[in-house]
């Protein structure tokens, strides 16, 4: 018997799939503006395990997994860097299959990709501005929380503090702002210098963050999934932007469970770029470590309690992984292979 704990409900649940045997679950990708870092392959690498455990048993897995490669961000880094978002998006995904091969992560067949599901993001944005959910205010297209029943259900967001004015967001992500008070942005409607801009049946323009994951998950696996996964900072906002835009569309509960996992902190800290104490895979193989050392160590505490990176920690925990499969070696050895 499988249990989970579920964010939503802030409990230990029986795991049970819609359907009997099959199991579709969503887990966030990378935003492809940057490379991932060690903090996001914890997150990735625990979804690996549940994904792994679950066809242990039995189930047959039908997992998404996204490359975000339209946002304010990647515009911003195009800019900076004088490139287009493609050749950015190309350059970090190849990171990203790389160095998942190196850890050992398995990954569905194919990646969706924002920028793929831009007509499916419109199909959404249609029926929500019909519904009365969403809004046209100065050539951009806003989601009305107010109207939606229980929002912000997954963070228990205290709506008595929802401002009495009304309040528009329209960037995809504000640095330092853990909740957005006020209406949410779903559609971009400017021409960014044909960065990364599409003309669509509702004008030229292009898909907020906020809409990107719905588009992908209704193109891909329905208007519902049994596993939801992401990291701790998921629960702020944007999986509850989710929900509110895929159950208000579909009547339905978009997951049964959800699944969040906590940072990766070094030497006590949070890795940020203030404090340049950002990790990527690279840097500690650079330093004689092997992919199969830190897959270990990543792994090596539960995943919803945070993992502090030292060298002596890591030392030690390479050490354990090579021991054991040295054992294993000399056991298999000893058997003939078998």
């Amino acid at each position: 018997m499988l249990k989970l704990y579920n964010s939503m409900s802030r409990t230990k649940q029986v795991f049970r799939p819609r359907q009997d045997r099959r199991v579709k679950i969503f887990t966030c990708g990378p935003s492809t503006y940057r490379r991932p870092h060690l903090g996001n392959y914890r997150t990735f690498l625990y979804e690996d395990v549940l994904v792994r455990y679950l066809e242990y048993l039995g189930f047959s897995v039908q997992r998404l997994i996204n490359f975000t490669d339209v946002e304010d961000k990647m515009l911003e880094e195009a800019v900076r860097k004088g490139r287009s978002p493609g050749e950015i998006a190309d350059e970090v995904g190849k990171h990203f299959l790389r160095e998942t091969a190196e850890l050992k992560i398995k990954l569905p067949a194919k990646i969706a990709r924002a920028s793929e599901s831009v007509p499916q993001a419109v199909k959404l944005i249609q029926r929500l501005l019909k519904k009365g959910l969403a809004y046209w205010h100065g050539g951009n297209v806003f989601f009305d929380p107010l109207k939606v029943k229980d929002f912000g259900k997954l963070y228990r967001l205290d709506m008595q503090k929802w401002p009495k004015r009304k309040v528009r967001f329209k960037k995809d992500t504000y640095n330092g702002m853990r909740w957005n008070r006020g209406d949410f942005i779903l559609w971009h409607g400017q021409n960014d210098g044909g960065l990364s801009s599409w003309d669509t049946e509702i004008g030229r323009g292009r898909p907020s963050w906020n809409i990107q994951d719905p588009a992908m998950i209704t193109e891909h696996l329905g208007e519902q999934v049994d596993i939801n996964c992401g990291g701790i900072d998921n629960i702020y906002r944007h999986h509850d932007y989710n929900i509110a835009i895929m159950e208000s569309l579909s009547g339905k509960s978009l997951a049964n469970y959800y699944l969040h996992g906590a940072h990766l902190i070094v030497d006590g800290k949070p890795m940020s770029k203030s404090r340049g104490n950002i990790l990527y895979l690279e840097d500690l193989k650079a330093r004689g470590y092997q992919p199969h050392h830190l897959r270990f160590f990543l792994t090596s505490t539960h995943y919803r309690s945070k993992l502090n990176l030292t060298e002596s920690k890591l030392r030690q925990a390479s050490r354990k992984i090579d021991e054991l499969r040295r054992l294993i070696a000399e056991l298999t050895s000893a058997s003939g292979g078998r």
